[in-house]
């Protein structure tokens, strides 16, 4: 009965704090604010990028997705014979070496050095087709992380760490059975460990098996002067040695097929940077370029957001003017009368100020991610494709973020009871750390810090692409990559939210008796 009365009393409280906030024109007024700025000036910057692919028909290539749906990088070089229902191939790995293309240094004069990437990639592959985005599974060396399996190219298993020499050569084996491939390695061609095992599901009984290789841009990433980093990619291609090959089960006669997959091709029709293949007796060399893998080379979905952060400063106002305006006029004893219970009273204004400022990032970003979306790929620009769990994520994480903020805002309020302190104080805490990790203004490390120890490592719950691990690429917060998981990040704001709002209530509890 004693808990059923204090549920009546604090839902009396949360009551009468939406009436309070409802009442107030102002308070109402700058939600709406809020809303319109993030809204205005997120469409306002779609409206404004436009991207072109240039040529005479001005026409972008098409992207090609994966079989999860997520853009990928499908280019390599691939020589491969049809392989009908279950089987496997064998190969020895003898030699991976690799080019790197460098600047000129007198024009016109090509310049190259010897490097292999270090995920630059070589081995046996087992893929419906040929066309770009289609489902596969590899078993391959690399330049750098030993002996990998990946497969639908978000997918990537360790095997053992082992380079690849004359000396030291390494036997691959890529088996299927139904929609079950499992693949295997060797340093002697006798004793085989199962490196991993990917399920396809709906494979066709006739898929494509054989050799591939393949390198990734040479990534080069470099302090600038006034802070931040400066990435450049330069071409790079890898060059692997097969011998010892065999096949078994359904292989049909007749010569091995070669296809540099996804290779671009100048206006007279020749291919840009091809791949190759030599063959002498039963020894294959290879030459490959390009990456398979996720694509991270793309607008994203929360880009649609630039005007967050205007929005966000909005609501620190509002949540801070909340409670300072009741110090301001006398009015904070009147709330302390009708609930004498501190913590209560503190703690249903700030359900309150939670729940309108959840609703109103709601509508602000359920409004603006989809319509920006639209107006960015209306101009040219492409979009990253994410599930619509993703989206929605990033949607409703933008609301919970803003209404975080808010709760935090509030709880400076109480503590300081000025309104200009409190919000300097806010916007210090949450809204400085996201600009000057974002805008290459500090060191990248420098910037990874503030977004895992500051309540702006909340953001990260808009990133809708994640860091692969086995991609090459620039994951710094000045491209949208945040050093947390999303909910993680999230969690650390609301960390920052809960102690504010403790301090807060002690405070009140102290000071205003």
């Amino acid at each position: 009965m004693t808990f059923a009365y204090g549920s009546r009393s604090f839902a009396r409280l949360s009551y009468a704090e939406w009436t309070k906030f409802r009442t107030v024109r102002g308070w109402v007024l700058g939600m709406a604010v809020a809303v319109l700025v993030t809204v205005g000036l997120g469409l306002f910057s779609a409206s404004g990028s436009h991207s072109s692919c240039g040529g005479p028909d001005d026409v972008c290539p098409a992207v090609p997705i994966g079989p999860d749906g997520e853009a990928v990088d499908d280019k390599f070089y691939f020589v491969h014979r049809a392989l009908g229902g279950d089987g496997s191939i064998t190969v020895r790995v003898t030699s991976m070496t690799g080019q790197v293309r460098l600047p000129d240094a007198t024009p016109g004069v090509r310049r190259v050095t010897s490097k292999v990437e270090p995920w630059a990639k070589a081995g046996v592959m087992i893929k419906d087709g040929t066309r770009q985005g289609a489902a596969y599974a590899a078993l391959m060396v690399t330049g750098g992380h030993g002996v990998r399996m990946q497969h639908d190219f978000t997918h990537d298993t360790a095997g053992s760490r082992s380079g690849v020499s004359k000396a030291a050569p390494r036997w691959l084996r890529l088996t299927r059975a139904g929609d079950e491939l499992t693949g295997y390695e060797s340093a002697d061609g006798t004793r085989w460990v199962k490196v991993g095992t990917a399920r396809l599901a709906g494979l066709p009984s006739t898929v494509r098996v054989g050799l591939f290789a393949a390198s990734p841009g040479d990534l080069t990433v470099t302090q600038a002067d006034l802070g931040g980093a400066v990435a450049a990619s330069r071409f790079a291609q890898a060059t692997a040695v097969f011998d010892h090959v065999g096949l078994q089960g359904g292989t049909p006669g007749g010569s091995w097929r070669h296809d540099d997959i996804g290779a671009a091709k100048e206006p007279d029709g020749e291919i840009h940077h091809p791949g190759g293949v030599v063959q002498a007796g039963g020894t294959f060399t290879v030459t490959g370029v390009g990456d398979i893998a996720p694509r991270t080379d793309g607008q994203t979905v929360e880009k649609t957001l630039s005007g967050l952060l205007a929005g966000l400063i909005v609501v620190i106002v509002v949540a801070v003017v909340f409670v300072t305006a009741e110090y301001r006029r006398g009015l904070i004893r009147t709330t302390l009368l009708a609930g004498p219970r501190r913590g209560r009273a503190l703690t249903a204004k700030a359900l309150v100020i939670a729940a309108v400022t959840f609703a109103a990032g709601l509508v602000a970003a359920g409004v603006t991610v989809p319509l920006g979306a639209h107006i960015l790929r209306a101009n040219g620009n492409y979009i990253l494709p994410v599930g619509s769990l993703t989206e929605l994520r990033v949607v409703a994480g933008t609301a919970a973020l803003l209404a975080v903020s808010a709760v935090l805002a509030l709880a400076l309020g109480t503590v300081f009871r000025r309104s200009a302190v409190a919000i300097t104080g806010a916007i210090a805490l949450v809204i400085l750390p996201r600009i000057l990790a974002t805008t290459s203004v500090l060191p990248v490390e420098a910037s990874r810090w503030l977004l895992r120890v500051t309540p702006a490592a909340g953001f990260a719950i808009q990133q809708s692409i994640p860091a692969y691990s086995q991609v090459t690429a620039f994951y710094s917060p000045q491209a949208g990559y945040y050093p947390l998981a999303p909910w993680a990040g999230f969690a650390v704001s609301c960390g920052y939210a809960a102690l504010a709002l403790g301090l807060a209530v002690l405070v009140l509890r102290r000071r205003d008796a």
